[in-house]
């Protein structure tokens, strides 16, 4: 009795150690991932090059990001979730010093761009990393959490540019990035469960040696076609990439509206509106709860709504509704991610790695394209016209989640 009880001990604290270990992770990761939107300012200035320039950086890191998530999704479906997790946030760590001494921008996107593919290991494995060790009722609430690690590293990341932006050297802010990545890669890589205990628990896929090169790629390409056959899944990708295309940028942009007359506030001021992505990180704390309370279906209606809301809300104009509107955005969009992403990795019975990397490869490729899609609207109408551009995205938005609950209703659930 007293050798089953310690098992069950033990199972708990490999389950919480784990469960923090990938959330210390994400916040790692987003911090390096959107430092540099807070940056900007300081980066032109730097390299001398113009605002317009600047933005690069942050498309480049997003597309080479989205890429990597289904090459990671292949490799950790044959060598386990642990290494390559420990390695690539290792990597990332050293990278942060080449960002220390690049000379001229060129440098500096090449750099970038090779910590967009180190970047995406964490959120490419980390929810199948849950689904095969945790159990489900575990499992929704440790995504929930992540979800809220991914909001507060998102805050974090872009005030944190916003600070070293006006107080720093381009020096003196990439050692402290240096020392903040390595101080969170440390405790993860200390947090994680040890390989062999995460190669038991994970069942990873590999192929045996007799399997030749061509059976396994084709196995890799019948591993996401078979995700993308499922209407389910195309339907759960199509709403996070389109949320994710309206919710980001609309940030982006209200920063250029709140720099501009008659608000004038400065560039660090204008990085203060991301403090509206502490709703999204209450909502995904919750989300576990209220999935089994209320149901997905009803969330998203409820995400949909304060989407809506929020966005109408910042028409107003003032800085009162503006707060409001982005503080019901963020809430609704972080509902919505926790929703997609739970649903992805549940219902994904095979090749989980690769059909949480297609959700994320969506939702990443969804924010690359929101910005040249809500700048043709900007530039007509700005604020007014950023807003009429997301209503559109809202309707395809509300379309997608009609079909999705119809597939689930009508249609016979496919196997995945």
């Amino acid at each position: 009795m007293q050798a089953v009880l310690d098992t069950i001990i033990d199972n708990k604290q490999r389950d919480t150690r784990l469960m923090w270990a990938l959330c210390v992770a994400s916040v790692v990761v987003y911090i390096n991932l959107y430092l540099m939107q807070g940056m900007l300012p300081l980066l032109a200035e730097h390299f001398a090059v113009s605002g317009s320039q600047a933005t690069l950086i942050l498309s480049v890191t997003s597309f080479s990001l989205a890429f990597s998530l289904l090459i990671y999704a292949v490799v950790s479906d044959r060598i386990g979730r642990h290494t390559p997790i420990v390695v690539s946030l290792w990597l990332l760590a050293l990278s942060n010093l080449l960002l220390i001494w690049v000379e001229d921008f060129n440098a500096l996107v090449y750099v970038r761009f090779l910590q967009g593919i180190l970047l995406a290991a964490v959120p490419a494995i980390a929810m199948a990393y849950f689904k095969e060790q945790l159990s489900p009722s575990t499992m929704l609430k440790a995504a929930g959490i992540y979800i809220m690690a991914n909001s507060i590293g998102g805050i974090a990341g872009r005030l944190l540019g916003g600070m070293m932006s006006q107080f720093l050297s381009w020096q003196e802010s990439m050692w402290l990035l240096f020392l903040v990545t390595l101080a969170g890669v440390a405790l993860t890589s200390y947090l994680l469960p040890s390989v062999a205990d995460a190669k038991v628990m994970s069942g990873a896929q590999t192929s045996a040696p007799s399997v030749s090169k061509r059976a396994r790629l084709l196995q890799d390409f019948y591993g996401f076609s078979h995700h993308l056959t499922d209407p389910q899944m195309r339907f759960a990708y199509a709403i996070g990439g389109i949320t994710f295309m309206m919710m980001v940028n609309q940030f982006s942009f209200i920063q250029l509206h709140l720099m501009a007359a008659p608000y004038e506030w400065s560039r660090f001021q204008a990085t203060l509106i991301f403090l509206c992505y502490s709703s999204g990180t209450v909502a995904s704390y919750f989300t576990a709860k209220w999935l089994a309370k209320f149901g997905q279906h009803r969330l998203y209606q409820w995400s949909w709504c304060l989407m809506l809301l929020g966005s109408l809300l910042t028409l107003f104009d003032t800085t009162a509704t503006i707060c409001i509107g982005f503080l019901m955005t963020a809430c609704g969009f972080f509902l919505t991610h926790s929703c997609c992403n739970s649903f992805v990795a549940m219902r994904a019975s095979r090749d989980r790695a690769k059909a949480t990397s297609l959700y994320l490869c969506c939702y990443y490729l969804g924010a690359a394209l929101g910005g040249p899609y809500l700048m043709l609207f900007w530039h007509k109408a700005e604020w007014q016209g950023v807003v009429m551009g997301s209503l559109t995205l809202l309707a395809l938005i509300a379309l997608s989640i009609t079909r999705l609950r119809y597939h689930q209703t009508k249609m016979s659930p496919i196997a995945v």
